[in-house]
C-alpha cells in the first residue's frame, strides 16, 4: 500500500510533484514490490491541485506503481469546496475509486470556530459533483466534542450526514494537541469543551445511530455499509507494511519505520541531489512489533486474532498478556470470543486506557 502526504499552501507545487514522483521511483527501485493493493493520497490538501497538476500526479502514480485498478482501492482525501467537476473527472479517469472528505460538522458556526474554510453548502455541492462524475465509494469525516458543541448539535450533524446516504463515515472526538492554538486557549481557560460525560454520550449516540442506519462499526471511529471498509486503514490497523511517499510521510518496510523530512525544501533538496529524503529510521524490536499488533488491532471491532498472533510471533498471546486481558475481561471492557481478543462496546469508550496496559515497561 502507499501513503502520500501533501502540504501545499504557498509552496512550489509543480516542483514538489516532480520530486514526489522521483522519490516513488527511487524507493521502488530500492525496495521493489510485485503489487500494491491500496493507494491513499492525503495527509493535507491534495485536491487544491489544479486539474493539470492532478493529472500529472495521478498519471505518474499509475505509471510507477504496480496497482491493479480492477481489484485495488485508490483513495484521495478531499476538502469540500475543492471538488470541481473537472478535478473529479481527472481523478476518476486515472482510476481513483474512493473519496474521503473532511466535513467535520454541519454547523457553520462550529466550522468557523475550528478554522475550516469550507461551508455546509460546499459539502452538498461536492457530494453532488462526485456522484455526477461516477463516484460511489464516498466517505466523510466528522468530529465530535468540539468547542461549544452540544449533544443536540452533534445529533443534528449526524442526521444531516446520514441523510446523504453515503457508504462510509468516520467520526472522531476532538484531540487537543500540545503547541496548538486550541491547546493554548485551553491552558488559558478560554476553550470550553463539552466535557467527558457529553463526549461519552455523543459517542454512544454515534454507535447506536450508525447501527440503526445499517452502517456497521468495524473500528473505533469507522462505520460503513458491508463491503465498504477502508482497505487502506485496515492495512494500517493490521500492522502490515506500507510505503510512505512525500514531505512528512511515514512508511513501514521490513522491520523499519521511517519518516521523511517535513518542510518542503528539506524534502526536495536531497531528492534533487539523488538521495532519498529520509530523516529518521527506527528498526523495531520484537516487543515493539507485538505492542503495535495489540494496540492497533484492538482498534478494530473484531479485535486481534489469537491464532494469527501465534503464527506471526511464535508466541502465545495469553503467555504475554494474561494479566491485562483477564483484568479487562473481568471489568467488562474486553472479551475473548471466536478466537479473537477484542474490546467490548463499553471498552470502546475507554480504548486509550486499555491500550496503555499492552505496552511493555521500558527500562
Amino acid at each position: 500500500m502507499t501513503l502520500t502526504k501533501f502540504f501545499l499552501e504557498g509552496q512550489p507545487v509543480d516542483r514538489y510533484i516532480d520530486t514526489l514522483l522521483l522519490e516513488m521511483k527511487m524507493r521502488l527501485e530500492q525496495t521493489p514490490v510485485d503489487h500494491v493493493e491500496t493507494i491513499f493520497v492525503g495527509g493535507g490538501t491534495p485536491t487544491t491541485l489544479t486539474p493539470n497538476q492532478l493529472d500529472k500526479l495521478c498519471r505518474g502514480i499509475r505509471e510507477l506503481l504496480p496497482y491493479d485498478e480492477a481489484t485495488g482501492e485508490f483513495s484521495f482525501e478531499a476538502n469540500p469546496g475543492d471538488l470541481s467537476i473537472e478535478k473529479l473527472a481527472v481523478m476518476h479517469q486515472h482510476g481513483v475509486n474512493r473519496l474521503s472528505m473532511g466535513v467535520q460538522s454541519f454547523n457553520q458556526d462550529l466550522l468557523k470556530k475550528i478554522g475550516r474554510i469550507h461551508t455546509v453548502a460546499d459539502v452538498y455541492q461536492s457530494v453532488d459533483n462526485a456522484h455526477a462524475v461516477g463516484f460511489e465509494n464516498i466517505s466523510i469525516d466528522l468530529i465530535f466534542s468540539l468547542p461549544g458543541q452540544t449533544e443536540a448539535d452533534f445529533k443534528d450533524t449526524l442526521t444531516k450526514a446520514l441523510a446523504l446516504d453515503l457508504p462510509h463515515y468516520s467520526a472522531y472526538s476532538l484531540i487537543v494537541e500540545p503547541k496548538t492554538i486550541f491547546y493554548n486557549l485551553m491552558q488559558k481557560g478560554k476553550l470550553i469543551l463539552p466535557g467527558q460525560d457529553a463526549e461519552a454520550n455523543m459517542y454512544g449516540y454515534l454507535m447506536d445511530t450508525m447501527a440503526a442506519h445499517g452502517r456497521n462499526q468495524y473500528e473505533i471511529s469507522n462505520f460503513c455499509k458491508p463491503g465498504y471498509e477502508s482497505r487502506h486503514n485496515i492495512t494500517y490497523w493490521a500492522n502490515e507494511q506500507y510505503y510512505g511517499f512525500g514531505a512528512g510521510a511515514h512508511g513501514f518496510l521490513g522491520d523499519v519505520r521511517y519518516a521523511n523530512a517535513g518542510p518542503l525544501k528539506k524534502y526536495m533538496t536531497p531528492l534533487e541531489n539523488g538521495q532519498l529524503p529520509t530523516f529518521q529510521t527506527k528498526e523495531l524490536a520484537l516487543q515493539e512489533h507485538i505492542e503495535e499488533e495489540m494496540f492497533l488491532g484492538l482498534r478494530r471491532v473484531q479485535g486481534v486474532s489469537v491464532s494469527h498472533f501465534k503464527e506471526k510471533f511464535g508466541q502465545n498471546m495469553f503467555d504475554i498478556y494474561h494479566e491485562p486481558i483477564a483484568r479487562f475481561v473481568a471489568k467488562g471492557l474486553m472479551a475473548h470470543e471466536d478466537g479473537f481478543v477484542k474490546l467490548t462496546r463499553q471498552g470502546r469508550f475507554l480504548g486509550n486506557v486499555v491500550f496503555r496496559d499492552f505496552l511493555f515497561e521500558r527500562e
